[in-house]
């Protein structure tokens, strides 16, 4: 069965989602971050299939997110580097291991934590209004039609209702 391609929706999120497509995608960035680089360690660390591996780190390749370095040449081997695309994903990560610690962790506590070298103390992510400061929250935050909006359906009656100030 053929997925439906979010990847020209006028939303940031959907795009995010067409471009991970399945639950893989973010733990193999997760073990990029961790420091994982090569094929077999990744492989190793999660237990996923080596076809499976193969498809998700070439999506991310082809994506721009990771670069493949040769290490050998007889036989030819990659390791896999994140760029610049695939580091600022680290936020991502770092909300969805928020949200989780939050509500998934149980009694024990958070599985793994995060020690921020700048300040020597162990934190956790929030998303905070870039502008101000002060955490966005569903409350309090608003979404807006962008620049990068379609025209066409900007002019929609719904689309109008569910942006409208």
């Amino acid at each position: 069965m053929r997925r439906t391609s979010f990847a020209n929706w006028p939303c940031s999120i959907a795009r995010t989602m067409d471009l991970l497509g399945d639950w893989w995608t973010p733990l193999v960035l997760r073990e990029a971050f961790y420091g994982v680089r090569r094929f077999d360690a990744f492989q190793q660390s999660l237990g996923i299939a080596r076809n499976t591996l193969t498809d998700r780190l070439r999506r991310l390749v082809d994506e721009g997110l990771m670069e493949k370095q040769p290490y050998q040449n007889e036989p030819v081997r990659h390791d896999y580097v994140l760029t610049e695309k695939g580091r600022d994903f680290y936020g991502v990560l770092m909300a969805m291991n928020a949200w989780g610690d939050r509500w998934l962790a149980g009694e024990q506590g958070a599985p793994v934590v995060f020690h921020h070298e700048r300040c020597g103390r162990q934190g956790h992510a929030e998303v905070v209004c870039s502008e101000c400061g002060e955490p966005m929250t569903a409350t309090d935050t608003r979404p807006r039609l962008g620049p990068g909006y379609p025209p066409r359906l900007a002019e929609r009656p719904d689309v109008r209702e569910r942006f409208a100030d």
